[in-house]
């Protein structure tokens, strides 16, 4: 889980942010509004967005808004805005930290590891799911059946990873649409089932009765694996 996005208008700072954080690992895009955001929300999945308040067609706390009626993506506000009611405002619409500008990278690079850490696990070293005979290593992104490794592509994976991530949990079909293919993309459900469909096919014994992944009538799919 390493795509950021960073939502601010000052090139600059967004430029050295960018540049340190790539230094630790980790894949930047950054947007310097509103528009720009939606867009590349609508495109790209990312694992935590870093969200300035100011910005020149709107506010940082619209996008959250906005964000939060689809995705669980974490979010930390980072502003100049750092008054009490700015504070309790960004976390009341759904932010996860709050960080006053100005600030040091340092502190920066610690509030990022610490809530991958807390969202996706990331301090457990390799992150890996078994059931049946089917062994994915979410870290390495590889999965194997049977010991010969099973050929996914890249959206193949990242639908197959966010199952794993949340096993044994009925995913609703729009929160697996927007945090495989993006917050505000306008990917039709039936492109859901196929890629459901492609799992089940390289995956199950039976693709017509699934053992792992499972239809969850009126509500989506999940990954049933013994506890």
């Amino acid at each position: 889980m390493k795509e950021i996005l960073i939502v601010d208008d000052d090139k600059d700072l967004s430029f050295i942010i960018s540049e340190m954080l790539e230094s630790y690992g980790y894949h930047v895009t950054c947007a310097n509004s509103c528009d720009e955001a939606f867009s590349l929300l609508g495109k790209m999945k990312f694992s935590l967005v870093l969200l300035d308040i100011n910005l020149p067609d709107g506010t940082g706390y619209e996008i959250c808004s906005e964000l939060r009626r689809v995705s669980a993506v974490p979010v930390i506000f980072a502003s100049a805005r750092s008054g009490e009611d700015d504070r309790i405002n960004g976390f009341d619409i759904g932010g996860d930290d709050y960080l006053p500008k100005p600030y040091s990278m340092k502190e920066l690079l610690s509030r990022v590891n610490a809530l991958i850490r807390r969202a996706y696990g990331a301090d457990a070293g390799e992150n890996i799911v078994r059931f049946g005979n089917i062994s994915v290593n979410i870290t390495a992104r590889t999965v194997t059946r049977n010991g010969a490794e099973v050929s996914l592509s890249l959206r193949e994976f990242d639908l197959l990873s966010y199952l794993c991530r949340n096993k044994n949990i009925a995913i609703p079909k729009d929160r697996l649409l927007s945090e495989v293919w993006g917050a505000f993309s306008e990917v039709e459900p039936s492109t859901l089932a196929v890629h459901i469909r492609w799992l089940r096919e390289k995956l199950e014994d039976d693709p017509a009765q699934p053992k792992f992944i499972k239809t969850v009538y009126k509500v989506g799919y999940m990954l049933e694996v013994d506890k």
